[in-house]
């Protein structure tokens, strides 16, 4: 576990790249939920192509909770309050509560699980990919109409489970690389 202390001298000295990448997307993201215009549907329902890259963070995040800990709440509070800058209310608000489900989920898994990296990024995002996309656009409907939609909803779910699936591949092979690696006692 990674003491504050620790957390702030990773993050003040730079040596905490994926903090900082999970920092700006935040906000970013929040303000393009508002900037780029949706797609209009068939059904009457609105498509928006951030609902592809929104699984982005949620991987960061994994990442950058493995540089700061139980820290990551620091940055995600921080984010969040450029949020509310730089994006309608609505849509910083959607973002906070949908991200502090999501934060829990993840923050239970990582403390309990005591599985490989790789399984509790994977089970992490297929647990909290559906709740937090849910809940997020169903609170950003009231800014962006139409926006809940089983298209938007499923493209951004599964956008975060392929950003998922790729990332548990990638480190599953690191860490079997490791236990190669590793000289037996």
């Amino acid at each position: 576990m990674i003491d504050a202390k620790a957390a702030a001298r990773k993050a003040f000295t730079g040596r905490a790249p994926w903090t900082y990448l999970y920092l700006f997307l935040i906000p970013f993201i929040n303000w393009a939920y508002a900037a780029v215009p949706t797609i209009p549907l068939p059904d009457h329902g609105e498509w928006t192509p951030l609902a592809i890259v929104t699984g982005l963070v949620l991987v960061v995040r994994d990442f950058a909770q493995r540089e700061i800990g139980h820290w990551i709440f620091i940055p995600l509070m921080i984010g969040l309050g450029i949020s509310f800058k730089m994006a309608p209310a609505e849509i910083a608000m959607a973002s906070a509560v949908a991200f502090g489900i999501s934060e829990t989920i993840d923050w239970g898994l990582f403390t309990f699980l005591k599985l490989p990296l790789s399984k509790r990024v994977f089970i992490s995002a297929a647990v909290g990919s559906p709740i937090d996309t849910t809940v997020f656009y169903l609170m950003a409907a009231t800014v962006i109409p139409g926006i809940f939609n089983i298209w938007a909803i499923g493209a951004s779910i599964l956008s975060k489970l392929l950003g998922c699936v790729i990332v548990y591949l990638l480190m599953k092979n690191r860490e079997r690389k490791a236990a190669i690696a590793a000289p037996i006692p």
